[in-house]
């Protein structure tokens, strides 16, 4: 059977992700000092990193922006004196390798916290195997969306959850006067985690919801939509199942616009070959690559200084994940320990990290920071 090129051309930008992945992290762990830096004493943070296919592309970006911050904070003195060593464990989010990685963790004696664990599916099962297996260890900053996870003694997230997002993206539709979308889920898996959340935010607003459960070939849903189908669409998926879906609704005569959630990631979703008829736009939890904040100016210096890569929302989570972990490890005095790193992050203290607030609700979650951003059909990443 002959090959779509296009197919051929996602498998192998998946692979370059994938193998982009593999080549930040060959070995279990990385010390994050140079030659130049004289910290010689070390303490260790791990991050757990889901690997699979369809998390590359976030996990990627994601772990490029942590890895840049603590290279950063290691050559500024490192924490209290004491150098970072960056302990990532790659996993395929199954509950066998997840307990895998989290065994590795308790064996490593100076890994004082888990700090920016990447994607969602990775993140929230962590949290309910810290609680069963009782490990009293801080897992922090993770790339966590599900809010029913929230308020955890032992997890801090401090990005906008994916209800956060949706609700953001509504009052945007409602305000522009939109009465009617649809929900379009990737997979049983998105339609399980997310339906409650799109159901909840659309009855707030009175906008009526079409949904759409999975069906398989995502194309093949998209050239079936009707003239019935309201013509904004909310897609709950990640970038590879929605650029699978855009070529099934770009040979549609009728125009559509697609708002997706941070998962998604623009600028891979071009350089996967995805048609520009489609407008597509992306909630983010952090602030737009070209902010003027202090957090964000530091981010891209840095990024530019050690790697090749275009600024990401993703890189700039994981940048600001490892920049929270280091800034609340320095209140310690001394040398951090697994029980004084938790104690230090329990107490939820606001930390502005010069311009991006971390100050945590009720429910023990920081994120309220929802932005939207659009590829421009010129490729230009807009907000």
């Amino acid at each position: 059977m002959t090959q779509n090129p296009q197919e051929n051309w996602t498998r192998r930008s998946l692979l370059r992700n994938a193998a982009g992945l593999a080549a930040l992290s060959t070995a279990s762990s990385w010390s994050q000092t140079t030659k130049k830096t004289p910290l010689q004493r070390t303490l260790a943070l791990a991050q757990i990193v889901d690997n699979t296919a369809g998390q590359a592309d976030v996990a990627k970006d994601f772990l490029i922006g942590c890895r840049a911050a603590w290279q950063e904070v290691n050559n500024q003195g490192g924490i209290n004196g004491y150098a970072v060593e960056h302990l990532v464990i790659e996993t395929d989010a199954s509950a066998g390798s997840l307990r895998d990685a989290l065994d590795l963790v308790k064996k490593t004696a100076h890994c004082v916290a888990l700090s920016g664990t990447v994607g969602d599916r990775a993140a929230g099962q962590l949290v309910g195997l810290l609680k069963q297996t009782q490990f009293n260890m801080a897992h922090v900053a993770p790339w966590m969306q599900n809010s029913e996870l929230d308020g955890d003694a032992f997890t801090f997230p401090i990005f906008a959850s994916r209800q956060e997002q949706i609700a953001k993206a509504f009052q945007q539709l409602s305000v522009m006067g939109v009465a009617e979308l649809a929900a379009i889920y990737a997979s049983e898996q998105e339609y399980t985690q997310y339906r409650s959340d799109v159901e909840r935010a659309a009855a707030s607003l009175n906008i009526r919801l079409q949904t759409y459960k999975p069906a398989g070939d995502l194309a093949l849903v998209g050239k079936k939509l009707t003239v019935n189908t309201p013509r904004i669409l909310l897609f709950l998926g990640g970038t590879p199942e929605l650029v699978q879906f855009l070529r099934g609704i770009d040979k549609q005569a009728r125009q559509r616009y697609v708002i997706a959630l941070a998962d998604v990631n623009l600028q891979t979703m071009m350089q996967m070959g995805a048609s520009r008829i489609t407008p597509v736009m992306a909630t983010q939890v952090v602030p737009m690559v070209n902010a003027s904040f202090g957090v964000v100016r530091a981010y891209r210096d840095t990024l530019g200084r050690l790697y090749d890569e275009p600024p990401t929302p993703q890189s700039l989570a994981g940048y600001i994940a490892a920049r929270y972990t280091a800034a609340v490890l320095k209140r310690i005095d001394g040398l951090p320990t697994r029980q004084s790193a938790l104690l230090a992050f329990q107490q939820r203290q606001p930390i502005d990290l010069d311009g991006f607030r971390v100050s945590f609700n009720a429910q023990g979650r920081s994120g309220a920071y929802v932005t939207q951003s659009m590829i421009t059909p010129d490729g230009r990443l807009i907000g």
